[in-house]
């Protein structure tokens, strides 16, 4: 099973549109809103910033929460998904 099959199956508490914005824009709103949720809730952040897919990785390393994984979505954007810990 690929990564993706896996991603696809998350259902996700709360779904975040950072689309179109850039750096810095996308990880502060992630963290802004990671403080608003419960833990063993997911958090879906879809973006099109190429420079999201290190920066909430490591973000989410940082500050103890578990990054399940991204995926490229075929309307050119991509979705992250991120579980509080």
């Amino acid at each position: 099973m690929t990564v993706q099959e896996n991603l696809q199956n998350i259902q996700a508490d709360h779904v975040l549109d950072t689309k179109g914005l850039s750096c810095p824009m996308p990880l502060l709103k992630v963290k802004k809103t990671l403080k608003t949720m419960k833990p063993g809730q997911v958090l879906e952040v879809q973006g099109t910033d190429p420079g999201s897919k290190n920066d909430i990785p490591n973000y989410c390393e940082k500050h103890g929460y578990q990054f399940l994984g991204y995926e490229d979505h075929p309307e050119n954007y991509t979705r992250y998904f991120i579980r509080i810990e």
